[in-house]
């Protein structure tokens, strides 16, 4: 439920309330010993904390039905991710919950902008009905852009009119991060359009604008767009906090700008500070953790306890309005976590509405099944040769991607590469240039985009994905165009995932069934294949072990991330907002 229990409560409920406040009837659960963070008046209260009908009841002299015996532990309040695509867990949304939950995570504010892309209104949908009857809350934010951008092909295009009767659907808050700010910018009627929908509504509007300053930034904030995870350096945190925006600090698989932009949080702006993860991989959870690792990591690097409580809390319970949620005290919804200190903050006990749902790292909870007819079979290929992989180039001069590593940023550069006699790129093991494709797999449409990339470092071999942000095509790099066409026909046969080629044959493969983005398999079950899959893409394939092979694969089709991206449709400059070519005449 969207709204506070103490907005949904009858008189007596109320009754009960006062009964059991004043100390005249026992509440049903009363942790004995604690000492209970509080992020309104940023302190540690020492006494027993009262749980009554899933609700906080107040920390004092307290008797319970059931008692729980702290120790003296801290309890701090259910963790919350201000913005996560449940898409990048490579895992379906009850099995990222189990995941999560664990790790005290029991609030999500989620953008199935991934799945929407693939499958439109049918993914949303999907993403709705499969997070329902969870331990873990799982809120919405409706996507802005599908397609992120009129420069690919998605497998969908949602207008401000499909959107509109999602918008009075449980659990949406409001529209999800505006990736196409020139449009905006320019005052384009579609996405106006949207914004509008959520400004009529009282709803928030997410940002996602990178490197976007001054005036412009300006005209961002006041057309309505209250946040932004995309700060990669204090100066664009700074802006952002000076406009009036939320600023949500991003520590996930690929990006990680938490060690960087921690030390701008100071007592004055914390408050308008969130944390994030954006996309997470599972063994990464299942290794470091989720909103808990984001609470080590800051006090690690000198941020309050408290602080970093209030921004993994409070702080985003009051930007995204999620009312009764967010706080240990009287009236709010019992999602309680017990750490062992405020330091490590290992996770003992997790509960929400007060019933016990996760115990040293375990979740004790089962998913229900959700139907994923209506979001699979999603790959559809045209048919074409392997010669189509061939990259014709004017001059040995090229326009090259350079990876970044831990960034989704990429820079433009400009290298010498070596030409076969029909003028074509060919891989040269002295170089590290490769080529690098999108093939469009939504409609069978023919068009495959190529270009060149370095940093990735492969030297044999393919790696293959339907994970290509944000329209999905299928993404592949290789030493070969044999491999390539490989890798991209064993995608078409599961029917989407990760995959990898060697000398024509097929390494390992990740089926995800799921809009070719997700599994219905367990993250344990993910982890450990993918866990076999890294050391196979970078010892046998000579992948950059710098880099995470296959998430930082996902993102190179993103072209809305500067500078240079390529699309089903070319290779994009993002400064420009258009195409350019591969050849430097």
């Amino acid at each position: 439920m969207q709204t506070a229990a103490k907005n949904n409560i009858n008189k007596a409920d109320v009754k009960r309330r006062i009964e059991v406040a004043t100390g005249r009837k026992r509440a049903e659960l009363v942790f004995k010993g604690a000492r209970v963070v509080n992020v309104f008046s940023h302190e540690v209260i020492e006494g027993n904390l009262a749980v009554d009908n899933g609700v906080i009841i107040g920390v004092g002299a307290y008797e319970g039905v059931e008692e729980v015996e702290a120790h003296g532990r801290y309890l701090i309040p259910g963790l919350i991710d201000a913005h996560v695509h449940i898409e990048s867990s490579l895992t379906s949304p009850g099995q990222f919950a189990k995941a999560i939950v664990p790790h005290g995570t029991t609030a999500i504010v989620a953008d199935p902008h991934e799945i929407a892309n693939v499958c439109g209104v049918e993914g949303i949908r999907y993403m709705l009905d499969a997070s329902r009857e969870l331990p873990l809350e799982v809120f919405f934010m409706l996507p802005s852009c599908v397609p992120a951008t009129e420069f690919e092909n998605a497998g969908a295009v949602l207008d401000a009119d499909k959107l509109a009767g999602l918008f009075e659907k449980e659990r949406v808050l409001g529209l999800g991060e505006v990736m196409d700010y020139p449009a905006l910018l320019s005052g384009d009627d579609g996405i106006l359009d949207k914004i509008m929908l959520a400004i009529s509504r009282g709803k928030m509007i997410d940002g996602h604008g990178p490197m976007l300053l001054g005036k412009e930034l300006n005209a961002y904030a006041a057309a309505g767009v209250a946040s932004d995870h995309e700060s990669s350096t204090l100066d664009e945190m700074r802006e952002r906090l000076r406009v009036g925006m939320y600023c949500l600090i991003r520590q996930g698989s690929a990006a990680q700008n938490l060690p960087d932009l921690i030390t701008g949080v100071n007592a004055h702006n914390s408050r308008r500070c969130m944390f994030c993860t954006d996309d997470r991989q599972p063994e990464d959870i299942l290794a470091e953790g989720h909103i808990d690792n984001h609470l080590r990591l800051a006090v690690e690097r000198g941020i309050d306890p408290i602080t970093a409580v209030q921004m993994a809390t409070i702080n985003s319970a009051e930007a995204y309005r999620l009312e009764g949620r967010g706080a240990l005290a009287p009236g709010y919804r019992a999602d309680i976590v017990m750490v062992d200190d405020l330091t490590r903050f290992n996770v003992q006990q997790v509960y929400v509405g007060g019933k016990r749902v996760a115990a040293s790292l375990k979740a004790e909870f089962e998913v229900p099944h959700a139907d994923i007819s209506k979001v699979s079979a999603t790959v559809n290929v045209k048919e074409f040769p392997v010669e189509q992989f061939k990259l014709h180039l004017e001059t040995d001069i090229a326009r090259v991607i350079r990876l970044q590593s831990h960034s989704l940023i990429t820079e433009e550069a400009t290298r010498k590469i070596q030409r076969d006699a029909e003028g074509c790129f060919e891989y040269h093991n002295k170089l590290d240039v490769l080529k690098m494709a999108v093939v469009e797999r939504h409609k069978a449409t023919g068009h495959i985009g190529i270009a060149l990339v370095e940093n990735y470092k492969l030297s044999r071999g393919a790696v293959a994905s339907t994970i290509a942000h944000d329209s999905h095509n299928i993404i592949v790099i290789g030493e070969n165009d044999r491999d390539m066409y490989a890798a991209v026909q064993e995608l078409i046969r599961v029917g989407g995932g990760i995959t990898m080629a060697l000398d024509g044959e097929i390494l390992a493969t990740l089926e995800l069934p799921i809009a070719g983005l997700m599994s219905d398999e367990t993250p344990e079950y993910v982890s450990r294949k993918l866990s076999k899959m890294y050391p196979l893409a970078i010892e046998k394939l000579g992948v950059n072990n710098e880099l995470d092979p296959f998430m930082t694969l996902s993102f190179l089709a993103l072209p809305v991330i500067p500078e240079l991206k390529l699309t089903d449709m070319g290779l994009f400059d993002t400064r420009s907002f258009s195409f350019t070519e591969v050849s430097v005449k």
